[in-house]
């Protein structure tokens, strides 16, 4: 994984882990990168200084800590995916259209999720339909 700083046509800054800069350039491409403070899709690659990493940088991050940094992420994503199940619709295999209905005014503005393989995906991404993947955790495999 690689971290890059992010920047988009109003200036503002933020950062994204891609598998490597190839996966950027793509997600780039087919606008699946957006400012997560005006929404554009106009994002490009920022300056950033190289991470050296040293003996004591490493020594200075321990097991614990990660551990529970990574808990606190899980634990955060946990509770967006109960509020979206608890107070969304699941429509199931018909997520595609009501997204596109709802997108369109021909039905009730409200939160729905469901399924949808990549074609459909890629399609209301390519309408400019806010869309995000319900993330599955660790304890889902359990």
């Amino acid at each position: 994984m690689i971290r890059f700083n992010l920047r988009c046509e109003a200036d503002h800054e933020f950062d994204g882990w891609f598998a490597s800069g190839d996966a950027f350039e793509e997600q780039r491409r087919r606008g699946l990168i957006t400012c997560p403070q005006c929404h554009t899709k106009q994002v490009h690659k920022a300056l950033m200084a190289p991470q050296v990493s040293t003996g004591r940088v490493k020594e200075a991050i321990s097991v614990a800590t990660m551990d529970q940094t990574r808990k606190a992420v899980f634990a955060e994503i946990k509770k967006l995916r109960d509020t979206v199940t608890e107070k969304g619709e699941n429509v199931g295999p018909r997520f595609a259209e009501e997204a596109r209905k709802i997108h369109y005014g021909e039905a009730d503005d409200r939160l729905v999720y469901g399924e949808a393989d990549r074609e459909q995906i890629e399609g209301l991404v390519d309408e400019g339909i806010e869309i995000a993947p319900l993330p599955t955790l660790p304890e889902d495999a359990n």
